[in-house]
C-alpha cells in the first residue's frame, strides 16, 4: 500500500479540477487535492494531510508544466483570499468554470440538463464595480487589503488588478489620512479602534463612484480633512457615506448611515435602463456580464407581453424592470425594505408602470400572491449562495407557474434545488453559465423549468 502519511512526497498526473479550482489527482486509489496544480501537469507533491476519502498535498515541483499555466501578475496571488485562478490562462479558467456547472448538475441533481455553454467576460481585469477594503495596522501604519484564505489575517495590498482603479485610490487616500492623524485601525480581538472598512462602488455605465467608510464613531477626528483627501484623490465621487457599524461580528455593512458629503446614492445605467444604488443595494458585481445574464434570463422567460412575472429576491428591481418591458406586469419581492424602496424609486425613474415591489420573504411573497388570486405565468428566482429554502419551491410548486427562471451564484445548490423542482413536476429545460467573477472560481447559471404534468 502507498504510504500517503504526512510531508511523504510523491509523483501525481493531474486529471482536472475540484470545485474551488485545485487539481485532482489519484495515489493508489486514494483521491488527492492538489492546490495551485492544472489539469494536464505532472507534479511532484507533498502530503499535508489525509482524511478517510480524501488527501491534500502541495505542489513541490512541477515536472511537466500545463500550456495553460501563466505567471501570476499580481504580487500577493496565493497570500491574499481573493483571487485563485490568476495562474492560468482565461480559455482554461473558462473551461473549469462550465465543467464546474455540468458536474454539479449531474453529480449533485442527478439530471441530464442541457448546458448551452459559458459566456466569458470581455474584461477580466478592473472590473469589479464593488470593493471592501480590510483595515488594520502594521507596525503602527494603517493598511489596507484582504483577508487571507480561511483568515481574518489582512494581506496588505496598494493595488488590486480586479478592483476599478478608483476603488485603490480611495484606500490610499484612506491610508494618508489615517496616518497623519493617527486614527486608530478597528481591532476584532479587542473591539477597540475607529475605521473597520472601505467601501467603494464604482458605476462604469456614468463613471461615478460612491466611498463609505465603516467606523464604530459617528464622532470621526478630522472628517473633514478625510472628505478633502478622497476628493483630491478621486475627483468621480459623487458621494462620501459613513456607516456606524458597532457589531462585534464580520458583517461589513451594518447600523446608522450618515451621507457627509454629496449625494448616499449613485446612478448606473443597465440594460437601457437607469438604477440609483445606495451603499447596502445588491447589484452585480460585473455590470458588462450582468447585462449579458439579464438578457438570458428575459430570453428564458418567453415573454409575449401577456405574462405575470414574479421576481423573487428582487434586490433593487433590476431583473423585474428589465422583465417589465415585456410582461404585462412585474411583482418583485424583496426581505430588505431599503432594497425596495430603491426599487420602487428605480421604477419611477424610468417611467416604468408596471412592476410593483413588496418587502416580503420569498416564501410570504409567493403565498400571498396565491391567497390574493393571483397567478404569475413566469417565477424568477435569484437568491444567495444558500440557494432556495424546501418551503419557498414547495410554494412556487403550488402556485404553479408555467415557466421558472433560475438564477444562481453556487452551481451546487442550483443542482440541488432543480433536483427538489423536478420531483415537484417541474423539468430543467436548458441552462448556460456566466463568468461574473474572471480570476475567482465562482460561477453564475441561469437555467429555466417548465411545468410539465407528472
Amino acid at each position: 500500500m502507498t504510504d500517503l502519511s504526512k510531508n511523504t512526497i510523491h509523483t501525481v498526473q493531474i486529471e482536472g479540477y475540484t470545485s474551488e479550482g485545485q487539481g485532482v489527482a489519484h495515489i493508489g486509489g486514494r483521491v488527492v487535492f492538489v492546490k495551485g496544480a492544472l489539469r494536464g501537469e505532472t507534479c511532484r507533491v507533498k502530503i499535508l494531510k489525509c482524511g478517510k476519502n480524501v488527501c491534500y498535498a502541495k505542489v513541490e515541483q512541477i515536472l511537466s508544466p500545463s500550456p495553460a499555466r501563466r505567471t501570476p501578475a499580481c504580487p500577493v496571488f496565493g497570500k491574499c483570499g481573493g483571487c485563485d485562478l490568476m495562474h492560468l490562462d482565461y480559455e482554461e479558467e473558462l473551461a473549469f468554470k462550465l465543467q464546474r456547472v455540468k458536474d454539479a448538475l449531474q453529480r449533485i441533481g442527478g439530471l441530464d440538463v442541457p448546458v448551452s455553454g459559458i459566456v466569458g467576460s470581455e474584461i477580466t481585469e478592473r472590473y469589479r464595480n464593488k470593493a471592501i477594503y480590510n483595515v488594520g495596522e502594521i507596525n503602527g501604519s494603517a493598511v489596507t487589503g484582504f483577508y487571507r484564505a480561511r483568515s481574518h489575517d489582512i494581506v496588505e495590498t496598494d493595488a488590486c488588478l480586479i478592483q476599478a482603479d478608483v476603488s485603490d485610490r480611495a484606500a490610499a487616500a484612506l491610508r494618508r489620512w489615517m496616518n497623519r492623524h493617527r486614527i486608530p485601525a478597528y481591532d476584532e480581538t479587542t473591539g477597540k479602534g475607529l475605521v473597520r472598512h472601505l467601501f467603494c462602488r464604482y458605476v462604469f455605465g456614468t463613471g461615478r463612484a460612491l466611498i463609505t467608510v465603516v467606523v464604530t464613531d459617528r464622532r470621526l477626528p478630522h472628517l473633514n480633512d478625510l472628505i478633502d483627501e478622497l476628493l483630491a484623490e478621486c475627483p468621480e465621487t459623487t458621494g462620501i457615506v459613513l456607516n456606524v457599524n458597532t457589531t462585534r461580528g464580520n458583517t461589513v455593512l451594518a447600523g446608522e448611515f450618515h451621507t457627509v458629503w454629496g449625494d448616499g446614492q449613485v446612478e448606473d445605467t443597465l440594460c437601457s435602463l437607469r438604477f440609483s444604488l445606495s451603499p447596502r443595494s445588491f447589484y452585480q458585481i460585473n455590470s458588462l456580464q450582468a447585462e449579458r445574464l439579464y438578457e438570458k434570463a428575459v430570453e428564458y422567460a418567453a415573454l409575449t407581453g401577456s405574462e405575470t412575472v414574479l421576481d423573487l429576491y428582487c434586490g433593487t428591481g433590476t431583473i423585474s424592470l428589465v422583465m417589465a418591458k415585456g410582461a404585462a406586469c412585474v411583482i418583485g419581492a424583496e426581505i430588505v425594505e431599503e432594497a425596495v424602496e430603491d426599487a420602487r424609486k428605480n421604477a419611477v425613474a424610468n417611467g416604468i408602470t408596471n412592476a410593483e415591489f413588496i418587502c416580503a420573504d420569498a416564501s410570504e411573497a409567493a403565498a400571498q400572491l396565491k391567497e390574493s388570486g393571483i397567478r404569475p405565468d413566469v417565477v424568477v428566482v435569484d437568491p444567495p449562495r444558500k440557494g432556495l429554502a424546501p418551503d419557498v419551491i414547495d410554494t412556487i410548486g403550488h402556485i404553479a407557474p408555467d415557466r421558472v427562471v433560475y438564477v444562481s451564484c453556487d452551481p451546487a445548490t442550483l443542482a440541488r434545488d432543480l433536483k427538489l423542482f423536478h420531483e415537484r413536476g417541474y423539468k430543467a429545460q436548458e441552462a448556460t453559465a456566466f463568468d461574473m467573477f474572471p480570476r475567482c472560481t465562482h460561477v453564475e447559471t441561469v437555467a429555466w423549468m417548465s411545468r410539465v404534468e407528472k
